[in-house]
């Protein structure tokens, strides 16, 4: 009788213990949080916009409850080819990291600086768009684009404009832009490369380039530092994270130009973590940690989930694809 009374009781408590966890599974996958953690690949160093985003990206998720912890990793090299390669190849060991990249996947693949493209991801999300600037010194004297487009008229060889991205690249690509846009040779653009923004936010404060090419964003953290001035955006209207910077356009200069970000993952990612991930970034969008980071930054929201992202790099990569080859980099 005893026996039979533990025996009972034990199952009673089986039942209601396996219950209780079943209720506390149910409730969190109805709940807030969508992801326990996310792990960011940043294919270069820290101070660019890479890293700008992943961290944001991360800082909002986090903040908003809807993912428990994100870590972060910079690897740099190959132009972000490292990143890429190391993803693909250790795939299976990757299905909790996300990589933050840019429109430079597309730049680096047409011009053969790796041999991978976006096709050979998985394609989880596009979140913002960047606008580009072109920054000088404080104690520069060369105050707006009319004074660097002069100078660069003169000897383009004495106005060398740096980057923190390879030859060829997004920032090169702006800068060629601009300087036809503005009647002068894009070919002659004298373009230093730097692994990401830091290094190159070095290379102009010492003097070795004139101005810099650059995300918008990150040029908003340098100018509110007091290091740099904005003497042009590649946007249609001025930019309320930091009004006082003129656009190009207004300049004289019809240039236009907006660098998106997003998310990858490692090839053949399940399903249900793709989505998981999806529901994350799509959530983010609402919340007012998101919308701090965005602000802050002067991101524009550019959401291109899934197959919508696809159809949006296919476009930009033909886009891109014709313009190089006016401007002589295919």
């Amino acid at each position: 009788m005893n026996l039979y009374k533990l025996t009972l009781n034990t199952l009673s408590a089986l039942i209601v213990t396996t219950s209780v966890s079943l209720f506390s599974t149910i409730s969190l996958a109805d709940g807030h949080k969508v992801l326990d953690k996310i792990h960011f690949l940043i294919p270069g160093g820290a101070g660019g916009g890479w890293d700008g985003t992943a961290r944001g990206t991360g800082e909002a998720l986090t903040k908003s409850g809807l993912v428990g912890k994100a870590t972060y990793e910079n690897m740099s090299g190959g132009g972000g080819g490292k990143a890429i390669g190391y993803l693909i190849e250790n795939a299976k060991s990757n299905h909790g990291t996300l990589m933050v990249n840019s429109t430079p996947i597309v730049l680096r693949s047409l011009t053969k600086v790796f041999p991978h493209n976006f096709r050979d991801l998985t394609l989880v999300s596009g979140t913002i768009g960047d606008y580009a600037a072109l920054v000088v010194p404080t104690k520069s004297d060369i105050k707006d684009m009319k004074g660097l487009v002069s100078a660069y008229k003169a000897n383009p060889s004495k106005v060398a404009i740096g980057g923190g991205s390879v030859p060829g690249g997004m920032d090169h690509l702006v800068a060629a832009m601009v300087m036809q846009a503005a009647g002068a040779n894009p070919n002659d653009v004298k373009y230093i490369a730097y692994d990401a923004g830091g290094k190159a936010m070095a290379g102009l404060l010492s003097g070795e380039i004139k101005a810099l090419s650059t995300g918008f964003s990150e040029a908003v953290a340098m100018a509110k530092a007091g290091e740099v001035n904005i003497i042009g955006v590649t946007s249609d209207k001025r930019v309320s994270a930091f009004n006082n910077a003129k656009t190009m356009k207004e300049q004289g200069i019809d240039t236009y130009f907006v660098n998106w970000r997003g998310f990858f993952a490692a090839p053949g990612l399940p399903n249900d973590k793709l989505e998981a991930y999806k529901k994350a970034i799509k959530k983010m969008y609402d919340t007012p940690e998101w919308e701090a980071v965005r602000s802050r930054n002067g991101w524009e929201n550019i959401h291109n989930p899934g197959d919508k992202f696809k159809t949006f790099l296919a476009k930009q990569e033909n886009e891109m694809s014709t313009l190089m080859k006016k401007l002589g980099f295919l």
